[in-house]
């Protein structure tokens, strides 16, 4: 995991007079879990990256945000010096991103759909 989107939820958190604790109870987690989320230890925030965002009250972009005065590597591993290259390969790369938390977004969807018709189906079957 990008240990920057850890970094920056902590630094969100401890804005907010949080503790580790109250933060996971708030996202209905456990404190280990989250705990690893801010060390960069796992991918998870993404399945509770839009209750972070409301419980922090921050935006998405905010946190997801590229970080500023970074060197853009190109293809061919070269730095860009051209603004316009950077601009364009940042706007790629956002969009990549995008596409990637929507494509987990929708699988994570279909994973409580799934599990909404087995429960539905059993509830049913008890009748």
């Amino acid at each position: 995991m990008n240990t920057t989107i850890g970094k920056r939820i902590r630094k969100y958190r401890e804005e907010r007079s949080l503790s580790q604790e109250e933060l996971a109870e708030k996202l209905h987690i456990s404190r280990s879990t989250y705990q690893r989320i801010e060390n960069g230890e796992t991918n998870s925030w993404i399945n509770h990256i839009e209750n972070i965002c409301t419980t922090l009250d921050v935006s998405m972009e905010d946190i997801l945000k590229q970080e500023e005065g970074f060197t853009q590597i190109n293809k061919e591993n070269t730095a860009s010096e051209n603004s316009s290259n950077n601009m364009i390969q940042n706007q790629t790369n956002n969009y990549n991103t995008s596409e990637k938390l929507i494509e987990q977004y929708e699988e994570r969807i279909k994973e409580l759909k799934q599990q909404v018709e087995f429960w539905k189906s059993k509830a049913e079957s008890k009748k």
